[in-house]
């Protein structure tokens, strides 16, 4: 690859551009020519479940092949997050094959398709799950895409979790969130019962206030947070010349010490190597000026996911799931992930309902063109 030969002649260059410091960007030359050597693992305890973790942990949603998480597991990566929908159904089944000679040493963390609502439907889910991952069992099961607290408070889906754990097919309950994730985060506080165990949560730099405040709640109470979209979207943009902002997005993540882990997506050994290699370094005055960069690139064009447009739209448009459809298709480049998500948008939710209204009234608070991304949703996910 010439790695040396590249740094030269453009990561130097666009490092002193962006901090204006030629002694850190020659530092920067230097460390990122030295071979790449895997990090000693870190590890954090996942709230109430006791189980330690690795800080940088395994989002398998993107991978299609197997060897990235094998080499992975095989240095210190012991948690993986997965789910039936990813890939049409084919992502627990590669998470499987990862595992075989290694499930004592991997927690495995699946999910109940948000659509399953009936104790039938959880204890289908689940045997499927089990099947496709080859396993007897799975560490954490995770309700799917929660924008309230609805499936958190019902009787019925917290009696059919309690029974599979009663059957040893579980061991721990947690939900995921992208949407009102402070009002979720607020309604697994608020539980008397403290039945769930972990959130998985959509939290990055460019994430609320409100939401961070929401995490140190439900670390308070002991609630294992895991963080997902921590690249937020992850977009390639020339403005940053050669320096990518992953590991310092990551760092930034992981200083918040109510995170126990990260589960960055890492389709190839490319993006293992620059994940996994953050582990055990802090967040660096220059890993700020690098997201402040990216910041200011993406915001044109990145959604918070806040949904505070939401109410301010007459036709009940589901603006923050279509940014994030949206985000599947351009950032991850993964238009099956895209359609598989938008298909579960009710009907009179979609882009579709906009061209209703002659004028569109809806706003963001971050001066996102609501107008201009729910055209693009039209266009992409037709």
């Amino acid at each position: 690859m010439k790695r040396r030969e590249f740094l030269k002649s453009g990561l130097v260059a666009a490092t002193s551009t962006l901090v204006g410091t030629s002694s850190i960007a020659h530092a920067l030359q230097y460390a990122a020519a030295e071979p790449f050597t895997f990090p000693a693992p870190v590890y954090r305890t996942l709230g109430r479940t006791g189980l330690k973790i690795s800080v940088v942990s395994f989002g398998a949603m993107l991978t299609p092949e197997e060897e990235v998480m094998e080499v992975a597991f095989d240095h210190g990566v012991n948690y993986v997050d997965t789910a039936r929908r990813y890939m049409g159904g084919r992502n627990e089944e590669i998470v499987a094959r990862a595992l075989k000679g290694r499930r004592d040493r991997v927690y495995v963390a699946t999910k109940i398709q948000p659509a399953s609502l009936t104790r039938e439907a959880i204890f289908q889910d689940v045997e499927t799950s089990l099947k496709k991952l080859e396993t007897d069992y799975v560490d954490i099961i995770q309700l799917h895409s929660l924008t309230n607290d609805s499936r958190i408070i019902s009787p019925e889906i917290r009696e059919a979790l309690v029974r599979l754990r009663e059957q040893g097919k579980v061991r721990f309950f947690g939900v995921t969130t992208h949407t009102n994730q402070v009002q979720v985060l607020n309604a697994l506080v608020a539980d008397k019962d403290r039945f769930f165990d972990t959130a998985l949560v959509g939290y990055n730099f460019k994430s609320g206030s409100d939401l961070k405040d929401a995490i140190a709640r439900a670390a308070r109470q002991k609630i294992g947070i895991i963080a997902m979209k921590t690249q937020a979207g992850g977009y390639a943009t020339d403005q940053m010349g050669p320096i990518s902002p992953h590991r310092a997005a990551l760092k930034w993540v992981l200083s918040d010490t109510n995170v126990t882990a990260a589960i960055p997506g890492m389709r190839n050994m490319l993006e293992l190597r620059e994940d996994i290699g953050v582990m055990g370094i802090k967040l660096s005055y220059l890993d700020k000026l690098v997201l402040k960069r990216y910041g200011a690139a993406v915001q044109p064009y990145y959604c918070h996911f806040c949904e505070k447009c939401e109410p301010t739209c007459p036709q009940g448009v589901a603006i923050g799931t279509i940014n994030r459809c949206v985000m599947y298709a351009e950032a991850y480049k993964n238009r099956e992930l895209s359609l598989a998500t938008y298909s579960e948008v009710p009907a009179q939710a979609r882009a579709i309902k906009c061209l209703d209204c002659e004028t569109c009234v809806a706003r963001c608070v971050h001066g996102l063109d609501i107008p201009a991304k729910m055209a693009q949703a039209r266009k992409l996910l037709a």
